[in-house]
């Protein structure tokens, strides 16, 4: 019983000597990316993997662009479609959470996320699609180390570069020229809204540009858009 013991305590101390330096590894690339762009994100492999098992040659769409270079409609849309809060909270929009909980058991399946702008960067920088509670646990610890290291803006940066906007498309500037034929900062209000309406679930909405659904929201973003706050 001993021995077994002994098993048992290496086998925990292997566990938590791998989740400090998951940990670690995750902060280290945060740390890099204060002033760096990433080249991909753990997200961007995912799909390109799935997309390169039917055409070998598939690549991505994306183009790195500054802060000051993409629209502020852009800016506005998406923090008027995706966290109004962003600029306030550090994180995690609590009230958010709570209102998709209860919008999720009055339907009874999952319609709704309450995601922040940060936790859906830390899940597109290091986590896979899939959902579980270990991935939601590992998505909050990156979360707070996003707010820790990096400022708003940065975050948001990051946020408006990596984000998928449909099938290869990765990130504002690839958006932009993908649907309208113009760099991220000559999108007007109209064009940013339909981007951010589109970006829960941009694969089907590339696929379905004329669906009632995304007709209903842009005007909704539209209205919203001038009392978004930017960091």
């Amino acid at each position: 019983m001993r021995g077994i013991g002994r098993w048992l305590l290496w086998i925990a101390f292997a566990i938590f000597a791998f989740v400090v330096l998951l940990q670690g590894w995750y902060a280290a690339h945060i740390w890099w990316w204060r002033d760096h762009a990433p080249s991909q994100t753990a997200f961007m492999a995912a799909r390109l993997s799935e997309l390169q098992v039917k055409q070998p040659q598939a690549h991505l769409q994306y183009v790195w662009v500054p802060y000051e270079r993409i629209s502020s409609n852009l800016k506005k849309a998406m923090i008027a479609a995706e966290d109004a809060k962003f600029v306030e909270h550090e994180g995690f929009d609590w009230d958010g959470i709570q209102q998709a909980m209860d919008k999720n058991f009055r339907k009874g399946r999952v319609v709704a996320g309450g995601s922040t702008i940060s936790q859906q960067l830390a899940k597109n920088l290091f986590l896979s699609g899939q959902r579980s509670y270990l991935r939601k646990a590992e998505e909050a610890v990156i979360t707070v180390m996003l707010e820790a290291i990096l400022d708003k803006r940065r975050i948001f940066e990051l946020y408006l570069n990596v984000i998928e906007w449909g099938n290869e498309v990765f990130g504002s500037e690839a958006a932009a020229r993908h649907y309208f034929g113009v760099g991220a900062g000559q999108l007007n209000a109209e064009q940013a809204a339909r981007l951010a309406a589109m970006a829960p679930n941009p694969r089907h909405y590339e696929s379905a540009p004329n669906s009632t659904g995304l007709a209903r929201k842009i005007p909704i973003i539209l209205a919203r858009m001038p009392s978004a706050e930017l960091p």
